[in-house]
């Protein structure tokens, strides 16, 4: 299967086009969002050459199968699903921060606490602890949602302070970040695996907060597999892991974490091959399903001609 890069399409009632890392937005009338979860992958913000196949199909279905299974938690922006690679919603006014919530010491947060930090946003941190051990409680650290360039680490008490959100919603932004982190973790563990942290972005319509975008995706989410973790942090091996964090470290060994002057690794097809392969590992671990791959010769047209009729029904 060629990997869909980018799309270019245009809908009766089209009012807006957006394209962000990995997903082109379509606005409808502006009363509804076509998301297209394209197969770009990317990396300390920065879009890689090369896209991934069935990564975008991947990244969607799990997307709406743990959106659907949380909603009794927070309503979510979903109205329908009319392709593996679509998600078709309700607009949101989204808040401009992200809400990352940690149960274990790993990737970003771990990065800073080596470095000698032993405050993450705000969140103070214990003294003594190893690479991805468990902390004494999830700890919620939010960072600031960039239109572009990198999203930045940022205390409840900035985002309080500057009035990025208001305290009577981030008191409940924070709620739901807690009982979704819950269900998450839930779920995983009954798939033998440990979600080690994840990231849920919210929008409002009116006085009602939903939950947006991806949940619980092997790009919103880092997980470990269950077996063989205490012996693993005992023993101080790497955690076997399902998520993202592995295309950083193969970019960090070659040199490259989007800082200036750094020049993306060559992706051979191994490469690329290697990390579609992880994709799909880890949608048929947590998901408990096989991995169905569509293999039509024009997706690009598949996804319009179901964009389109999909939206007909809505209108």
């Amino acid at each position: 299967m060629k990997a869909i890069k980018e799309t270019n399409f245009q809908f009766p009632g089209q009012t807006n086009f957006y394209k962000g890392k990995v997903r082109d937005v379509y606005t409808i009338s502006n009363q509804f969002m076509a998301m297209v979860v394209t197969d770009r992958i990317s990396a300390f913000d920065v879009v890689l050459p090369e896209a991934i196949p069935f990564k975008g199909q991947v990244l969607n279905q799990i997307a709406a199968k743990f959106l659907e299974a949380t909603k009794d938690i927070v309503p979510n922006w979903v109205l329908a699903v009319p392709d593996e690679m679509v998600t078709i919603g309700r607009i949101c006014e989204p808040f401009k921060v992200e809400m990352v919530i940690r149960g274990y010491l790993a990737g970003h947060a771990w990065r800073e606490y080596s470095s000698g930090k032993r405050s993450i946003c705000g969140v103070s941190l214990p003294d003594g602890l190893k690479e991805n051990d468990k902390l004494p409680d999830p700890v919620i650290t939010p960072t600031t949602k960039a239109a572009v360039g990198h999203d930045e680490d940022i205390s409840r008490e900035d985002i309080l302070a500057q009035g990025i959100v208001s305290f009577e919603d981030y008191e409940q932004l924070e709620g739901y970040t807690r009982a979704l982190y819950q269900r998450g973790t839930e779920i995983a563990a009954s798939r033998g695996l440990i979600l080690v942290d994840t990231k849920y972005e919210f929008g409002k319509v009116g006085d009602q907060i939903y939950l947006i975008d991806e949940i619980h995706t092997p790009d919103s989410s880092r997980y470990f597999y269950a077996e063989g973790y205490e012996e693993r942090q005992e023993s101080g091996t790497a955690q076997k892991q399902l998520s993202k964090e592995f295309v950083r470290k193969w970019l960090i060994e070659n040199d490259f974490q989007g800082k200036d002057g750094q020049v993306v690794p060559d992706m051979t097809p191994e490469i690329i091959g290697s990390i579609s392969d992880r994709y799909i590992e880890l949608y048929e671990q947590i998901t408990g399903d096989q991995f169905v791959k569509n293999e039509a010769q024009d997706v690009l047209s598949r996804i319009e001609s179901n964009i389109h009729e999909c939206l007909k029904s809505l209108s």
